[in-house]
């Protein structure tokens, strides 16, 4: 299902397809990680109860960029008319059109550690204004994964360290959520 969708709109072969798949099936492998790190997650819980269905996870991790399609960033093949900030709402609706209205969310909040309302009125960010936090396990887990790896350096681990350094460009409360998500994946 999930190539099926990204060849849809991507064609099957294309260089920003390439970007897509790399990327996401890297974001994929690391959201797996995580959840065998934490076997119970897909059966008891974690402290907060919530469960995350494997199938699900490496589906929408896959699926959480697809809307990069619609943007303007020509290093990673992208010749859209939007700006890359809004790559997740847009990939949020194309999913909900497709029916998928749960990818949908995790496309629609996993850009940073989440966009606060605040955030889009303060920036006036070009999307609807509202929270885009990632409020699922599974949401968490992707977003959290997501910022490992850079579309425009397919293959590279981004530093846990760089990583950091780039959410303070956020504000404190992005360096928090992030520092938060650090702690729940238990990863180091």
């Amino acid at each position: 299902m999930v190539y099926s969708l990204i060849d849809k709109y991507y064609g099957s072969e294309s260089a920003l397809r390439n970007v897509l798949v790399t990327h996401s099936e890297q974001v994929r492998d690391r959201a797996l990680r995580i959840l065998d790190a934490h076997p119970t997650w897909e059966t008891t819980g974690n402290a907060r109860g919530e469960t995350v269905n494997r199938t699900f996870l490496a589906e929408a991790a896959m699926l959480h960029d697809i809307g990069i399609i619609y943007c303007d960033a020509p290093k990673i093949y992208c010749f859209g008319t939007h700006k890359y900030i809004e790559h997740g709402f847009l990939g949020a609706e194309l999913l909900r059109r497709e029916g998928l209205p749960e990818h949908a969310l995790v496309a629609e909040r996993h850009t940073g550690s989440g966009i606060t309302h605040d955030q889009v009125l303060r920036e006036d960010l070009p999307i609807p204004v509202q929270d885009y936090l990632p409020v699922s396990l599974a949401e968490r887990i992707i977003c959290y994964a997501d910022k490992f790896y850079s579309k425009s350096h397919l293959g590279e681990e981004v530093a846990l360290s760089k990583i950091r350094y780039n959410m303070w460009k956020y504000g404190h409360d992005a360096i928090l959520r992030w520092e938060n998500l650090e702690k729940e994946m238990e990863e180091n």
